[in-house]
C-alpha cells in the first residue's frame, strides 16, 4: 500500500519528479562510465603489446626497456650485438623473433628500424595483428611504414618519400639526405604507439648512417635480397596481384652489426620465466629481458592516482544529486501538509509517513539506477568500434563488475541516508498534524 501511495504521490508532483531522476540518472550514469573506463582501460593498457613473451635489451631498468620498446619514449640503450641475436634465435624455446633499432626520427616522431617480422608477429588489444589502410609491408631496402596518425597530420599516402634525421630531438640539423625512403603501406589506426611510429628496415637505416656496406654478411644478405627479388620476377605473371603486392623483398636476410631491443614470441608461454632467468644471467653479453605484461602492470600503478581522482569527483557528482532529491523532497513538504492530514486522519502514524518518504526516494534512485544501466550498457556498445580504433580502448565482458554492483548498494544506502531528513520533517508534521486532531 505504501508503494502504491509514494507512485501516486510522485504522480501529483511528476514535472518535479522527472526532473530529479534525470538528474540522478546522469549523475549515476557518469559514476558507471568512470567506473567502467577506469578497469578497461587499465585492461587496454596492459595490452598495448600482447602476443610478445619477452622483450630483451641492454640492462636499463625495466620501465625504461619497457618505455623505449612499446611506447617510443625515452632514450634507447646501447646495441645488442648480432651474435646475441643468432643465439636467441637459434634458442629452442623461441618461435619468433622482432628485432628494433632506435635512435633516429622524422619531424618529430620516432623512426624504427624492423623488418617484416614485425608486422607478421606483432599484436596489440585482444590478439588483433597489424593491418594497412593502404599498400603493403616493406618491398625494398628503402622501404617505410608509417603510422595512421603521420599519415593523416603530415597528408602522407603510399608512394611518398620522407627523409629521416639522426637523433631524438624535434629539430635535427643531420638529414639523412643521401637516403629517402619511399612509403609502401600505411598501418589502420590501432589506438597505440603504433599510429605514431615511422618504421624503415634494417637494411635502409644502416645504410642511411654508414652508406652501403661491402662486408661479407652484409653481401651475403644483399644477395639473398637480390636473388629473392630475381625470383619474384622470373614467375611474377604466375602469380596473382595479392601474390605480387607481398613478399618481393625478404628483409630478415640482412644482418645488422646491432640493435636496440628485441622482441621474442616463445613456442610455450610457460617457459618465459626460465628463459628470461637465463637471458638475465648470461655472462656472454650483459642483457636484461622483462615481462611486458609485468612491465606494464608496474607502469600503470605509477598512473593509478589518477583515476582514484577521476572516481572520486564522480562520487561527489552523484552525492550532490542525492542531496538534490533530499532539497526536492523538503521543498514540497510544504504542498503536503493537506495530504499528511488526510492519512493521518485515515490512521496513517508518524512512522509510516516517514516511511512514505524513503520509499519515494528509494524508488527514484532505483529506477534512475536501472536507467542508468541501460544507457551506459547502450552507450558502451555504441562506441566500442570507435573507442578501439581512436584510443586503442578495447572494451571486454562483463562491462557492468563487481565494482559496479558495489556503486550501486552504496548510492542506494546514501539514499536512504540523505531521505532521512525530509522522512523526519515528514514525521514530526505528523506528530504536530496528531497533537492538533486530538486537541
Amino acid at each position: 500500500m505504501l508503494s502504491t501511495i509514494a507512485i501516486e504521490s510522485l504522480k501529483r508532483r511528476k514535472t518535479t519528479a522527472i526532473l530529479t531522476l534525470l538528474s540522478i540518472t546522469i549523475s549515476i550514469s557518469l559514476l558507471l562510465c568512470v567506473d567502467i573506463i577506469r578497469t578497461q582501460v587499465k585492461t587496454s593498457f596492459t595490452r598495448t603489446v600482447s602476443g610478445v613473451d619477452l622483450i630483451v635489451g641492454a640492462p636499463s631498468g625495466q620501465l625504461n626497456l619497457l618505455l623505449s620498446s612499446v611506447f617510443n619514449i625515452g632514450t634507447p640503450t646501447k646495441g645488442i650485438e648480432y651474435k646475441s641475436i643468432a643465439a636467441l634465435q637459434s634458442n629452442k624455446q623461441v618461435s619468433w623473433l622482432i628485432p628494433l633499432s632506435l635512435g633516429d626520427t622524422h619531424r618529430g616522431f620516432r623512426v624504427v628500424g624492423t623488418t617484416n617480422s614485425f608486422f607478421d608477429h606483432f599484436k596489440y588489444g585482444d590478439m588483433q595483428s597489424l593491418e594497412m589502410a593502404a599498400g603493403s609491408a616493406f618491398t625494398q631496402p628503402l622501404s617505410t611504414v608509417v603510422g595512421a596518425d603521420i599519415a593523416k597530420s603530415l597528408g602522407y599516402k603510399v608512394g611518398d618519400k620522407i627523409i629521416i634525421s639522426h637523433g631524438l630531438g624535434s629539430v635535427s640539423f643531420n638529414n639523412h639526405d643521401d637516403h629517402p625512403f619511399t612509403i609502401s603501406g600505411i598501418v589502420k589506426k590501432t589506438g597505440t604507439p603504433v599510429d605514431k611510429a615511422v618504421y624503415v628496415t634494417l637494411q635502409g637505416l644502416e645504410e642511411a648512417h654508414t652508406g652501403p656496406k661491402h662486408s661479407p654478411t652484409s653481401m651475403l644478405g644483399r644477395k639473398s635480397a637480390d636473388k629473392a627479388n630475381e625470383h619474384e620476377h622470373e614467375h611474377e605473371h604466375e602469380h596473382d596481384e595479392h601474390t605480387k603486392e607481398h613478399a618481393v623483398y625478404n628483409s630478415e636476410a640482412f644482418t645488422p652489426e646491432s640493435v636496440s631491443v628485441v622482441m621474442l614470441g616463445l613456442k610455450h608461454r610457460v617457459t618465459a620465466l626460465q628463459l628470461q632467468y637465463q637471458i638475465n644471467q648470461s655472462k656472454k653479453e650483459p642483457l636484461m629481458a622483462i615481462l611486458p605484461g609485468m612491465a606494464l602492470a608496474e607502469l600503470w600503478q605509477i598512473m593509478g592516482n589518477v583515476e582514484s581522482l577521476l572516481l572520486g569527483l564522480s562520487g561527489l557528482i552523484v552525492i550532490c544529486a542525492l542531496i538534490g532529491l533530499a532539497t526536492m523532497l523538503l521543498a514540497t513538504m510544504r504542498e503536503r501538509y493537506q495530504e499528511i492530514a488526510v492519512l493521518r486522519t485515515i490512521g496513517a502514524g508518524p512512522f509510516t509517513l516517514l516511511l512514505l518518504i524513503q520509499i519515494e526516494a528509494m524508488l527514484l534512485t532505483i529506477v534512475s539506477a536501472a536507467l542508468s544501466l541501460g544507457l551506459v550498457a547502450g552507450l558502451m556498445s555504441a562506441l566500442k568500434p570507435w573507442l578501439s580504433s581512436t584510443y586503442g580502448l578495447f572494451l571486454s565482458s562483463p562491462l557492468f563488475g563487481q565494482s559496479s554492483v558495489i556503486i550501486i548498494l552504496l548510492i542506494l544506502g546514501c539514499t536512504y541516508l540523505v531521505s532521512l531528513f525530509p522522512a523526519v520533517a515528514a514525521y514530526r508534521r505528523g506528530l504536530h498534524a496528531g497533537l492538533n486532531a486530538n486537541s
